[in-house]
């Protein structure tokens, strides 16, 4: 009986071993910690975002800044109403919630955890922890990987490894092209005095912009003990993630917190103006935003909170609109979004047949998951690439 060495743990690791037919495959999986699927444990703060319902490929590629081209053939054959099904069919309802992320109804990682488990069971895979992968050697139609329990024989090796820079350098060792790691997915660190004091303020909606890279992204917006957070942060992480290390995470932004234009902004100011003149700027907010916020704002606008919105005088209507829908703030950081560390960067796309994920530089070697040059903003897209890029390579390897 051929052997298939998977090295990796994770996602991509565990759907590869239970959609693979063990009655053609003696199946190890090599995971180097002491615990399996650690990120499907902590992903979505516990309740694991297995996908997200989206479900046309070509809307559902526009979702990962790298990969986005390659990924559309792979979705074609694999997509999140198939996850949802793949689920469904191990009696594990999923749920789809108000931004489409997609969670088991649960609420528990640990669901998915357990139907993995249960399935590698069932098809009797093997599964080495604390099994530390050193060296893969090619010998003649075999590999011969070289791990701290020991040396495995290979007829076929899965790389699911992740991005940790050790299974590159791996990679690299055996012919791979490696495109160099930058974080993906995180925060800006920002001193300014318009967030202090406010950590837990969020908008519902917000524009943020990086002139100098001629990018916008938007969504909701969280401000934080360090800065700025939320979707529409996040978002332009992923995308400039390259060019943002480039500049060593010192950039200066602008964010509209009312996703207004100042002429809109302005029409609203002065009908409050006419409609209440007497009542206090204070009292006046009339923006969807906290009212701690309005009074932070007029703070830093230096306009006095008890002074007759009839009295604000026009370059003081300038300077808080400005601070509300053009404020300019020096990024001076990042910090890791949650425990969710995603890496822009792997093994370069080139060097992949997305047919069936194999490698075009090794034979009878395929890769998936993160450890690839591919990535996704926050909402379930990470998985959903590796549930893709597993389920093809297993297909490939049951046709054999």
């Amino acid at each position: 009986m051929k052997q298939i060495i998977i090295i990796g743990g994770g996602a991509a690791g565990f759907f590869c071993a239970s959609n693979l037919d063990e009655k053609k495959y003696k199946i190890t999986i090599l995971e180097q910690n002491s615990d399996v699927l650690q990120k499907v444990k902590i992903s979505g703060g516990g309740r694991c975002n297995v996908t997200h319902a989206c479900f046309d490929p070509k809307e559902l590629v526009q979702f990962y800044p790298r990969g986005n081209k390659e990924l559309l053939s792979v979705f074609t054959k694999f997509q999140p109403g198939d996850t949802m099904e793949w689920f469904d069919q191990r009696n594990v309802p999923l749920k789809i919630e108000g931004d489409n992320r997609t969670f088991p109804e649960s609420n528990s990682s640990q669901t998915i955890i357990n139907t993995f488990q249960k399935e590698i069971q069932h098809k009797d895979v093997e599964v080495k922890t604390k099994c530390s992968v050193k060296e893969i050697k090619k010998q003649d139609e075999k590999y011969l990987v070289v791990t701290s329990l020991g040396d495995f024989s290979a007829d076929y090796v899965v790389y699911t490894t992740g991005s940790s820079p050790k299974s590159l350098k791996i990679a690299e060792n055996l012919g791979h092209t490696i495109v160099p790691l930058v974080p993906s997915l995180f925060t800006f660190n920002i001193k300014d005095d318009l967030l202090k004091e406010l950590p837990g303020t969020s908008f519902e909606n917000a524009e943020v912009s990086i002139p100098s890279l001629k990018t916008e992204e938007s969504g909701p917006l969280l401000i934080t003990h360090w800065g700025l957070s939320g979707p529409a942060v996040l978002k332009i992480s992923a995308w400039e993630a390259i060019s943002l290390a480039k500049l060593k995470y010192q950039v200066e932004i602008e964010v509209n917190f009312i996703v207004k234009t100042m002429d809109e902004a302005e029409e609203l100011f002065q009908n409050a103006k006419l409609s209440n003149p007497k009542k206090t700027i204070g009292q006046s907010k009339m923006f969807d935003i906290t009212n701690r916020f309005w009074h932070k704002v007029l703070e830093i606008s230096k306009v006095d909170l008890n002074k007759q919105i009839a009295n604000v005088s026009g370059k003081e209507t300038q300077t808080i609109l400005e601070n509300l829908c053009k404020k300019k703030l020096k990024v001076t950081g990042k910090s890791t979004f949650k425990d969710e560390f995603v890496t822009a960067g792997g093994i370069d796309l080139k060097e992949i047949n997305f047919k069936n994920m194999s490698s075009k530089v090794l034979p009878n070697f395929y890769i998936a998951g993160e450890v690839l040059n591919i990535d996704a903003v926050t909402g379930g897209f990470n998985f959903q690439a590796c549930w893709s890029e597993a389920w093809l390579i297993a297909q490939d390897l049951n046709n054999k």
